[in-house]
């Protein structure tokens, strides 16, 4: 390896809309779109690490520069001065702009001042701001006006993998496009087209774990395609890769989860202890498990999921998963996934993998031989059979008290305004015996008439007690109210001329001149 080896992720970067793997629709409406000059001011590319948005910004610039015709065309020559220019990222009239480092809006105020000036060399002024969600709120603000209506000579090329953080206000003035995950199968292709030009030995296997690996993303996979590379000279194969990404083997996968299902713990924590000795990563190994669960699941005879030829597992392995089938239930397997993507965080939370891997095992373990939601309900109805008529009896005896006339509550006889205060004491009115104790002269009181004076003439009193009375003594109260005071003592006045009358309070009255009672609580 010498001083100028250029990494495969840059060596085999998409140079035209023909080698951009992985993205029909985006290839397609754009070259519609350049070949019928319906060229848009500003687009916004978005999708995940890796799958050619950078790139497509390049090749839609040289597709607007390419000097091979007198016009924006599809199939930029990729020879010409723009084209190689651009491609190099040299080119004057191509300016690529990291908002990561470019977030004022000072540096966006220098941009949109510049875009004002004809281009150099090409037909258009191509900007190309990569992670546009960096930039700052100002900055998407100077931007606005510029990017609804900027210069005939200027065209905006966004790409970010945040879309979310990118404002609404931007979003409405481009043009999007959504870049999807790279297939496996088209990254197969790619990975061994280009082991082909390596001249280097790829096996199926170890392109298929590359290609999942990679997670729909090019450059991830020629990155990991790099490593395997320089990790074995030139031949790689499956062994190789699960080595390099501390993987267990999906036949080892099968076999540790059909111990699993069996139930025999011990002999499932020595398995955990076999694969972690020898240098596959837990975290790997959960997600393998996932993957298996997920497989089994569409797979399960209960669910008739369709076609599973596309499963990342061997004709074998997909026969030995039907055989596990027909022992392991769906509620079986749907309680063990749940049980994993708890685990997923706690994984990584942990300071043990290990550890907390064999805790995960044993409780998937137990979760396992839990009996259904049916099961228990079966279980109960049947514990509840014998007891069916006591509970029928229990349920007419409820009906019948229910169907029962109400006794009424019992009543009180008032013939004292005494009385009166104490039942009203009793029931807690403390706002109506309040008024009543200080302010009401009770002339007469019998058994259904009341003849008062009110010393303050509160109109809602009598309905009040009136209300009361009927209620606490089964009968409809008479009050009648007097227009002349009837000269005799409210209740606390009563209760002040008793207090005076006691020897010892008077005693204690007679320590202090002047004292009096101004109050009785």
């Amino acid at each position: 390896m010498d001083n100028n080896y250029t990494v495969l992720a840059r060596k085999y970067r998409s140079q035209d809309f023909q080698t951009l793997i992985g993205q029909d629709v985006l290839v397609k409406t754009l070259t519609t779109a350049i070949n019928t000059g319906r060229i848009a001011h500003a687009y916004i590319f978005t999708g995940i690490r890796g799958t050619g948005k950078t790139s497509t910004a390049r090749i839609l610039a040289k597709a607007l520069n390419c000097l091979s015709s007198d016009r924006a065309t599809a199939t930029p020559c990729g020879n010409c001065e723009n084209c190689k220019s651009i491609a190099a990222g040299q080119h004057i009239d191509v300016m690529e702009i990291d908002a990561a480092s470019h977030t004022g809006v000072d540096n966006m105020r220098d941009i949109l001042d510049a875009a004002q000036y004809r281009p150099t060399n090409g037909r258009y002024k191509v900007y190309i701001i990569d992670e546009v969600h960096m930039l700052s709120t100002s900055a998407f603000n100077a931007l606005l006006k510029t990017l609804e209506e900027p210069p005939a000579h200027v065209i905006f090329i966004l790409a970010t993998t945040e879309i979310r953080k990118v404002p609404v206000t931007i979003l409405s003035r481009c043009q999007r496009f959504d870049l999807t995950r790279v297939p496996v199968d088209t990254l197969k292709k790619h990975f061994a087209w280009i082991a082909e030009q390596e001249k280097i030995t790829l096996t199926d296997g170890a392109n298929e774990l590359l290609a999942r690996a990679a997670d729909g993303s090019v450059r991830d996979g020629l990155s990991l395609l790099d490593q395997a590379i320089a990790q074995t000279g030139g031949n790689v194969d499956e062994a190789a890769v699960l080595d390099m990404l501390k993987r267990a083997d999906r036949g080892v996968v099968v076999d540790f989860m059909k111990t699993i299902l069996s139930g025999n713990t011990a002999a499932a924590l020595d398995k955990v202890d076999q694969i972690y000795n020898n240098g596959a990563d837990l975290s790997m190994l959960l997600l393998d498990m996932m993957e298996w669960t997920h497989w089994a699941t569409r797979m399960h005879p209960s669910l008739h999921a369709g076609d599973v030829t596309n499963s990342p597992y061997t004709a074998d392995q997909r026969n030995q998963i039907r055989e596990i089938n027909k022992t392991a239930s769906l509620n079986t397997l749907s309680r063990i996934w749940q049980v994993m993507v708890a685990a997923v965080p706690e994984m990584q939370a942990s300071g043990n993998q290990k550890q907390c891997f064999d805790m995960l095992i044993v409780r998937m373990m137990h979760i396992a031989d839990m009996p259904t939601v049916p099961e228990l309900l079966k279980q109960q109805s049947d514990t509840a059979r014998p007891n069916v008529a006591a509970v029928k009896e229990a349920l007419n005896n409820r009906a019948m008290q229910m169907d029962a006339p109400q006794q009424k509550p019992d009543v009180v006889t008032i013939t004292t305004t005494n009385e009166l205060a104490a039942q009203l004491q009793n029931s807690k009115e403390i706002l109506l015996y309040s008024y009543y104790s200080s302010n009401i002269e009770v002339a007469e009181i019998e058994n259904g008439r009341i003849k008062y004076f009110d010393r303050r003439g509160d109109a809602d009193f009598a309905p009040r007690l009136a209300k009361w009375l009927a209620d606490k003594t089964g009968l409809q109260w008479k009050l009648e109210r007097a227009k002349e005071s009837v000269h005799t003592h409210t209740i606390t006045e009563q209760k002040q001329e008793e207090l005076e009358a006691d020897p010892m309070i008077a005693s204690a009255m007679s320590l202090f001149e002047n004292a009096e009672i101004v109050g009785v609580k």
